[in-house]
């Protein structure tokens, strides 16, 4: 299993080891208050393990770090945010990410969700709309020591063709009413698809407010495909370059 970053924090001085603790055991309990959408309240302690070791604080601006181990949200700029640490791990866990996995990102944003599944994953592919966001993710991931990472500047919707199939894959942005046919054909047989969802009112919006939800989606050895709700959630939406 590639542990990327485990020497690197290793260190027991390392001044962020027990906020980076106090974030993986705020995620453990908010999973235990949102067992009854997730049908289950613990997550693969292989996940929470990673989410323990990556150092969060080197995804977020200087600004601010302060909050890096805050289980919330944060803008990275380009009207982007590196996602909560909750739905970051969760999405992994949904995933079911294995060593032998090759995976793919939609929405490389900062790279923190990249990074948390190279620690899991052979491989990690992850593609950004925002050129600015690919190149300083690709940059600030080589620095961290993560090679088993490759970046690119692209429509994510389209996925990466040449590079299929895929064990799992991974949307950290919300598709619009429907999910974009070339991950489903870029999904391997036995893989997992996790995405946001935009689909109008539906079942889950009186809950929270809004209209997007979490999705698991497989696809069994015969290219069949079976869908599950898992959670209401928020995300900034998909772009797809139609046409």
């Amino acid at each position: 299993m590639p542990l990327a970053s485990e020497t690197r924090l290793a260190n027991d001085k390392d001044p962020t080891a027990a906020a980076r603790s106090a974030m993986a055991a705020a995620v453990e309990l908010e999973v235990v208050e949102t067992a009854r959408w997730l049908g289950k309240d613990k997550l693969d302690p292989a996940v929470i393990a990673a989410l323990a070791r990556v150092p969060r604080h080197r995804f977020v601006p200087e600004h601010d770090r302060a909050f890096a181990y805050e289980n919330r949200p944060l803008p990275i700029g380009h009207r982007q945010t590196i996602s909560q640490p909750y739905i970051v791990a969760l999405m992994t866990d949904l995933a079911a990410v294995k060593p032998s996995d090759r995976v793919l990102e939609v929405g490389t944003g900062c790279g923190y969700q990249a990074a948390i599944l190279a620690e899991l994953a052979k491989r990690v592919y992850s593609i950004e709309t925002v050129p600015e966001l690919a190149a300083a993710a690709a940059e600030r991931l080589a620095a961290l020591g993560y090679d088993t990472i490759e970046v690119r500047h692209g429509d994510g919707a389209q996925g990466w063709p040449e590079a299929a199939p895929f064990d799992a894959i991974l949307v950290t942005a919300a598709a619009q009413r429907r999910i974009p046919p070339a991950l489903l054909e870029q999904l391997a047989p036995g893989g997992r698809l996790v995405i946001p969802l935009e689909r109008g009112a539906g079942a889950l919006t009186w809950a929270v407010g809004h209209d997007q939800e979490l999705l698991l989606v497989v696809k069994d050895e015969a290219g069949e495909l079976q869908e599950k709700s898992v959670i209401p959630v928020a995300f900034v939406p998909l772009v797809e370059r139609r046409g």
